[in-house]
């Protein structure tokens, strides 16, 4: 049964509300208070909070700014009742997380709208984290074992044939299998690299560390050219590469630049086809360097732009395709760990642009 509390200091409301959510279906619990009410909120862990403004000892305000810094009941949602929805009250209310207002006088069926409202949001929510959970866990017990395990077995299996049918083997079959040995081990490498720095960066936004206010400027002009050719280079298509970089500094190091750039020009080559061009343009926009990645490929879908995440990946059933899906979620996050922030846009059969937003700097600090 669903559980509302209600924090009031008059009793003959919370008596006429609480018989109205029970004739409704709905279990209630009642603090005088807002002091008791945080500690009912932590002991019931309702499902919804209903709670009065102005009450003495502490108001419906502070209530709710208690209630928002305790992980345990921070996502309760959370409705203020107030005689006085003035302009001001309302933005105090919503700067500190109320997710409602409900103003007296009000009936049993304005009561009833403003909980139904409150619970269909946070049943849609959890239905959301569900299945995002959900798709989470098939892709990764669908494509670890599967990038962890190809290029393992590549390398397995070349090996076992050069110890055992060296004699037989002309000297071109050698070299072809120790250059496919090289390859399934430098895949292997990436995949196990990207899971480290991922580790790492779920690490520093725990610790809500700033790398921005750390770093020193990079010129990123040679960085990009170098990676873009690189990787161009190792795609087979350094005729497809179209380089129109200027000069500017951000706050970064060279070593998280790089592996924002080559990760977004792996997926570009990577999600289009040879003969397709691939444009990588830098310029500076309202005191940040913009980095943009375009690409012709197979694009993606709006549904699937907005679910990007590590270990996603989309339509495998419909194209093979390497990788655990960590390359975007690391770009995007290293991004943000350095003050900047990353874009996406996508089309279906037209192709993807991406556009890096990093702080520009000019001068060292």
């Amino acid at each position: 049964m669903t559980k509302i509390l209600v924090i009031d200091d008059d009793s003959g409301l919370r008596e006429v509300i609480r018989l109205s959510l029970e004739h409704a279906g709905f279990e209630v619990v009642e603090a005088e208070n807002g002091a008791s009410g945080v500690q009912l909120a932590n002991s019931q862990l309702p499902d919804l909070i209903l709670c009065d403004v102005r009450m003495e000892k502490m108001d419906g305000y502070r209530t709710l700014a208690a209630l928002r810094q305790d992980n345990a009941t921070a996502p309760i949602p959370f409705i203020l009742m107030t005689g006085q929805a003035d302009t001001a009250g309302m933005r105090q209310g919503m700067e500190l997380g109320a997710d409602d207002y409900l103003s007296k006088p009000f009936t049993v069926p304005q009561l009833l709208a403003a909980v139904n409202a409150r619970l269909k949001k946070l049943q849609t929510v959890r239905e959301q984290a569900e299945r995002r959970l959900a798709d989470l866990r098939a892709n990764i017990s669908l494509a670890l074992p599967h990038e962890l395990l190809t290029p393992l077995n590549g390398i397995l299996g070349f090996s076992d044939i050069l110890i055992s049918d060296h004699r037989s083997l002309q000297p071109e079959e050698v070299v072809s299998m120790a250059e496919a040995i090289r390859d399934s081990a430098k895949r292997l490498h990436r995949l196990i690299e990207n899971f480290l720095i991922f580790a790492q960066i779920e690490l520093l936004q725990a610790d809500h560390i700033d790398l921005f206010r750390e770093g020193q400027p990079l010129p990123l002009r040679k960085a990009v050219e170098r990676v873009s050719r690189v990787r161009a280079l190792q795609a087979g298509r350094l005729d497809d590469l179209d380089l129109d970089v200027c000069e500017a500094s951000a706050a970064i190091t060279e070593d998280y630049f790089t592996k924002i750039v080559d990760e977004l020009l792996d997926n570009a080559f990577k999600f289009s086809t040879p003969g397709s061009p691939v444009r990588v343009v830098s310029t500076i926009t309202e005191g940040h360097v913009v980095l943009k990645i375009q690409d012709h490929g197979r694009g993606m879908r709006p549904e699937h732009v907005s679910e990007i995440g590590a270990y996603m990946q989309f339509e495998r059933k419909l194209y093979e395709q390497q990788g655990s899906g960590l390359g975007l979620t690391i770009a995007k996050r290293l991004t943000q760990l350095h003050g900047g922030r990353l874009g996406l846009q996508s089309e279906v059969g037209v192709g993807t642009t991406v556009e890096v937003w990093l702080p520009a700097v000019t001068e060292l600090r």
